[in-house]
């Protein structure tokens, strides 16, 4: 991760610009979904996200909420529809989109998830260092633990 992230505010939003918001210092982990779920809500091959802590993460604006599993809850723009946040099991941790980032190239993938659902013409992160075929057997904060 570049030492720039670490004690930076970066910012972002939806496609719209209704629902903006500010992702400060250093995330958890950094990673990619091949799951059903995330590939049809996100209407492509994968959802690429970055984990930072909840109280790091502040949102303005009006979003919609859907359950999209037992333990999962992702939230989009009102507005747009443009998904902006989701968050899972771990009350402290929330998911944000690199893409909804306003500056490109913050941060890389360390692992991926279901790799079993994997797009065969998909070309290997050469930043992931873990991948899982299923969802990651044991929950951790990091990746490097």
């Amino acid at each position: 991760m570049p030492s720039a992230v670490s004690n930076s505010v970066h910012k972002g939003g939806c496609a719209c610009g209704q629902v903006r918001f500010e992702a400060r210092g250093e995330p958890y982990r950094v990673g990619v979904c091949h799951c059903l779920t995330c590939r049809k809500v996100h209407g492509a091959p994968f959802n690429f996200y970055v984990v930072f802590p909840r109280d790091a993460v502040s949102v303005a604006g009006e979003v919609t909420m859907f359950a999209s599993s037992a333990h999962g809850r992702r939230y989009s723009c009102k507005s747009c529809g443009a998904p902006v946040y989701s968050h899972y099991d771990e009350p402290d941790e929330l998911d944000l989109y690199p893409g909804s980032f306003d500056e490109p190239g913050l941060f890389q993938p360390s692992y991926e998830l279901w790799t079993s659902r994997r797009e065969p013409w998909l070309p290997e992160f050469a930043t992931v260092v873990r991948r899982y075929t299923e969802s990651r057997p044991m929950w951790r904060r990091t990746e490097s633990d």
